[in-house]
């Protein structure tokens, strides 16, 4: 992998230069907050509360992993992964969210590569897995699936998508990080 040291990724070929992902810092979260909540402000499916509970997940000490993409000092994604339990699955398993991506740099694969360097991590790790809520559509290709055997609250399993790092597939219902239970439908 190009230009991986200390948990920093320099991801050259985009074309506006070298964006890098690496771990947020504390100088970062205002700024983290902020792109949070401008990349939720227009989905439908948004609460509004996607910054507050990354502020409160870290409060909580739930915000296991926490990464950056940044291109030319600015930051212009950021995703999360907290703890999450499942009633009938063995071993650590993650959620993945929230995941934010700047407007102006959306469509570019840059949630993915966000996604997979906090996967790979996990991984590391020993975790079991990740579990989201989210498009099949969108998070498919990312390589989670859904089989119907995950439950969380009331919402169509279908959205309820796991992927498999060192465990094998999960059924059952989902807790997520107590901040995010409290946003979540």
């Amino acid at each position: 992998m190009p230009g991986v040291a200390a948990g920093r990724e320099i991801l050259s070929g985009w074309h506006r230069g070298q964006m890098l992902i690496r771990p947020e810092t504390p100088a970062d979260i205002r700024r983290i907050r902020r792109l949070t909540d401008t990349a939720f402000a227009p989905m439908p499916y948004a609460d509004g509360n996607e910054g507050a509970a990354l502020d409160q997940m870290r409060k909580d000490g739930d915000l296991t992993i926490s990464l950056v993409a940044e291109e030319n000092g600015e930051i212009i994604g950021h995703v999360a992964f907290s703890p999450a339990q499942i009633s009938e699955a063995s071993g650590d398993w993650y959620g993945l969210g929230p995941i934010s991506v700047r407007a102006d740099w959306q469509n570019q694969g840059i949630g993915t590569k966000l996604a997979h360097g906090g996967l790979e991590r996990l991984r590391t790790r020993g975790a079991a897995g990740c579990v989201l809520i989210g498009r099949p559509a969108v998070y498919g290709p990312m390589g989670f699936t859904s089989e119907g055997n995950l439950s969380h609250k009331s919402l169509d399993p279908a959205i309820i998508q796991y992927i498999i790092l060192n465990s094998t597939a999960p059924k059952g219902e989902v807790t997520f990080a107590s901040a995010l239970q409290e946003t979540s439908p």
